[in-house]
């Protein structure tokens, strides 16, 4: 990235007073819930238990699926992934929104190294969470108002199943952009019908063994433009699973049934990318520059205005009350892909190697995902809401938590990166300790560089374990070189 474009935008480090915070956002003219003091204890906004569809969620701290590339080829888990689920159970959080993005396949997987569910794979994955809640239990006690789920995913269009750096796409319609940007024109498979029913009949199978196995709940993912979320904007896609909204929901719907139908006990989450955008590139300052269809619009964003940078909830909103119709009660809002447009969906100040410098002020976008998620709660009420985007907030992240909270702009707040480096977080902000400081996620995106390079996920800037792998020099000399570039 372009160092002095990070430079122009004020680093939320250097906030250190809420008048400073405020008045910087008031400077961008955005607006965001904000409480400059935070409560603590079972009282408190973030400490307040709710009920799920009988269960109880001992507080309104989430911990959103992570995909680390670091299980193993045959898809268990290794002890990297164990490890990371044991921060999600000491972290004090009573939500674990899938914990991680399993997929239901081989051929579905995002790396050769994502946990894949398989009859070999599977006491591995029953065992983290196990793990989970033994640890939970042992650093914030009962267990009995703790909710884990696993999210369960086909990687779709950003498949790479059998190597790192080569994509295997199985998609549901050729793109006017995607397919040209990622270089799959020649390489892309389109699904027919027939295997998409025979892939929702593995999901169900993959959403049983997780009952099984203990899960509370399964997120079947519509986010992020894996598979699920290119069933949204499949506009051009003919036959029963694309053109109209009822035609390109059918596949949750029959997910949805047939699950049901199979292990009714079992809980149901979305997380969903509720708006897209076209996909940005660097420009000529390195700054991300949106890539448009050819005639100059973007047909093909699911919650977008055909425009391209606008939004239209219309569709968004339809979903979540399609999901209250479904008895769906979880819903986690997400926006946008870490592929193509990752400064709306994780706004950070340093992107990851292959990226573009931020065009906006990385606020701009967390307030733009709180809004938008606050705009579909106030819509669906009945929806229990996941809110996502948070981290760049940094060491604010507590008090626009709490805030939106508070204000029923969302019902959870959900921790992605920031509990790579920070797991105890949600822990500190409930007993009323301070933040530490040192652990709070900087956005530096190691995290993403390092899969993108081949190399497992993690904080190495912050966290002593992978600063002590040898992954953490060979991390330094790939961005030297990129940087020399």
């Amino acid at each position: 990235m372009s160092d002095s474009t990070a430079k122009s935008y004020t680093r939320v480090a250097k906030l250190r007073t809420p008048e400073d915070f405020l008045a910087h956002l008031a400077s961008l003219g955005v607006e965001m819930p904000f409480d400059a003091e935070l409560e603590s204890g079972p009282d408190s906004p973030m400490g307040a238990s709710l009920e799920v569809a009988g269960r109880k969620i001992g507080n309104r701290f989430c911990i959103l699926p992570m995909e680390g590339w670091d299980g193993e080829t045959n898809g268990n888990p290794t002890e990297l992934t164990r490890r990371r689920w044991e921060n999600f159970g000491l972290s004090g959080a009573k939500l674990i929104w899938g914990g991680e993005a399993v997929a239901v396949t081989h051929e579905g997987r995002a790396n050769p190294n994502q946990v894949w569910m398989n009859d070999g794979s599977a006491q591995g994955i029953s065992d983290l969470r196990t793990h989970l809640v033994e640890t939970h239990a042992e650093h914030c006690g009962s267990t009995d108002d703790l909710l884990v789920g696993l999210q369960l995913t086909h990687s779709g269009r950003f498949a790479r199943p059998n190597d790192k750096k080569r994509l295997e796409p199985k998609v549901l319609y050729r793109h006017p952009v995607l397919d040209k940007k990622f270089g799959m024109e020649q390489t892309l498979h389109i699904m027919t019908d027939d295997e998409i029913e025979a892939l929702i009949d593995r999901f169900v199978e993959v959403g049983a063994m997780a009952a099984d196995m203990g899960y509370d709940f399964v997120d079947l993912k519509h986010c992020h433009g894996y598979l699920g979320h290119e069933f949204l904007s499949a506009f051009d896609r003919p036959g029963p699973f694309g053109g109209s909204f009822e035609n390109r929901t059918r596949f949750l719907r029959e997910l949805v049934t047939r699950l049901r139908a199979k292990r009714p006990e079992l809980l149901l989450g979305v997380r969903v990318s509720a708006v897209d955008w076209p996909p940005f590139k660097p420009g000529d300052d390195g700054a991300g520059v949106p890539q448009f269809e050819e005639d100059g619009k973007y047909h093909h964003a699911f919650g977008g205005d055909q425009t391209g940078l606008d939004v239209d909830l219309a569709e968004p909103i339809a979903f979540l009350k399609l999901l209250e119709e479904l008895d769906v009660p979880l819903v986690c809002i997400s926006v946008g892909s870490p592929y193509y447009n990752p400064h709306f969906q994780r706004p950070a100040l340093f992107p990851p190697s292959d990226g573009y410098s931020p065009p906006e002020d990385p606020l701009v976008g967390v307030a733009r995902q709180i809004a938008i998620t606050a705009k579909l709660k106030e819509a669906c009420p009945n929806s229990v809401v996941v809110g996502s985007g948070y981290t760049y907030l940094q060491q604010w992240l507590p008090n626009v938590g709490q805030a939106a909270v508070r204000q029923g702009k969302t019902d959870f707040v959900g921790l992605g990166r920031m509990v790579l480096s920070y797991p105890e977080m949600p822990a500190d902000v409930l007993a009323g300790r301070p933040l530490a400081n040192k652990k709070i996620c900087r956005t530096f995106s190691d995290c993403t560089t390092a899969p993108r390079n081949g190399l497992v996920s993690g904080c190495y800037p912050l966290d002593p374990v992978y600063k002590s792998m040898p992954e953490y020099q060979q991390l330094a000399d790939i961005k030297s070189e990129i940087k020399k570039g």
